[in-house]
């Protein structure tokens, strides 16, 4: 049986506490939502923090308020299941929805949070292994080695982000709030990422993620595409999210996130470029999936072989742009 390290436990009541709780205790302090993540990683002595600053009781954290104009604001600490539960989450936000419907089975997503998705740590099949694993290969750069294993003469760790709901709220031009001590800031989530595979979240150690606010869809069309070894319970190899607004039958704007190909996120501004203007036919659909491909660098650092992995990004950019496409 694998059994969590000691650490100090704090439960506060507000955003504000759980930010000055985090202030004194330092950098070797973390936050825990529902655990679904770290817990498992603290058992394989991945994470070790010497505090845990739990979310549960900061009820200012959930709930989920529609706005006038159809926008929302979501709290970090909102279950996924009561996400997934929404009518208003699953008629507005189709792809959130489908997002969140595929993470992990059911009893996890009614511990997990939307904030613990975002926050979701990077993965690796040479990082996310039991200790004694990790051991016998002398570690990795991602914790108490010098050595990625995926690219041993690379300087830097190359753990892929896993999250699935990141690359919709990108598409969606969603923003997130972090409070901390020093105060209040706010940022379009894309900014909250950086291209390391253990830096991953420009988000302060001492910052705590409160709410995403995602503006009013109007009669834009959004989908969410993941690609997996099992229907269910996987973390995504490859994930494709696409928001497209037209103007009759041509494309007004367009939006187009890759994920799981990378330790961030990756943003496809030519291929979104290529579509705005036109009608989306199967032709073009096919050309701004090449666009979308090229910039999509999966490495051997989860399931399945990059090369394929790699290919099913343009597989699913031109069938989430025919699935979006007006008449179907």
């Amino acid at each position: 049986m694998m059994r969590l390290p000691p650490f100090r436990y704090h439960a506060p009541d507000t955003a504000g506490e759980v930010a000055h709780v985090l202030a004194n205790e330092g950098p070797e302090a973390m936050i825990v939502a529902g655990g679904t993540d770290l817990y498992p990683n603290m058992k394989r002595r991945h994470q070790m923090p010497s505090t845990l600053v739990s979310l549960r009781r900061v009820t200012d954290l959930a709930g989920i308020e529609w706005g006038s104009d159809g926008g929302v604001r979501i709290g970090a600490g909102q279950t996924l299941r009561a996400l997934e539960r929404d009518p208003g989450v699953e008629g507005a936000l189709p792809a959130l929805w489908t997002a969140v419907h595929q993470i992990s089975t059911p009893v996890l997503r009614n511990m997990g949070t939307i904030g613990g998705n975002i926050c979701l740590d990077t993965r690796c099949n040479y990082y996310n292994q039991n200790y004694e694993w990790r051991r016998a290969i002398n570690f990795c750069m991602k914790c108490e080695g010098d050595v990625c294993w995926v690219a041993p003469s690379s300087p830097r760790c190359w753990a892929v982000n896993s999250s699935d709901t990141v690359p919709v709220l990108i598409a969606l031009g969603a923003r997130v709030t972090l409070v901390s001590d020093r105060g209040v800031r706010e940022l379009p989530i894309a900014e909250l990422f950086v291209d390391d595979g253990i830096e991953y979240l420009a988000k302060q150690k001492d910052e705590v993620l409160t709410s995403i606010e995602i503006p009013a869809q109007g009669e834009a069309r959004s989908v969410y595409r993941k690609v997996r070894r099992r229907g269910a319970f996987d973390f995504p190899v490859a994930a494709v999210a696409v928001r497209l607004a037209f103007d009759g039958d041509r494309v007004e704007s367009a939006d187009i996130v890759l994920n799981a190909v990378g330790s961030t996120p990756v943003v496809c501004t030519d291929a979104a470029e290529r579509l705005v203007g036109e009608v989306v036919t199967e032709d073009l659909a096919a050309e701004v999936a090449q666009v979308a491909w090229k910039p999509a660098k999966p490495l051997d650092n989860t399931d399945l072989t990059h090369m394929w992995r790699k290919k099913m990004v343009r597989v699913n950019v031109k069938r989430a742009l025919l699935e979006l496409a007006p008449g179907t």
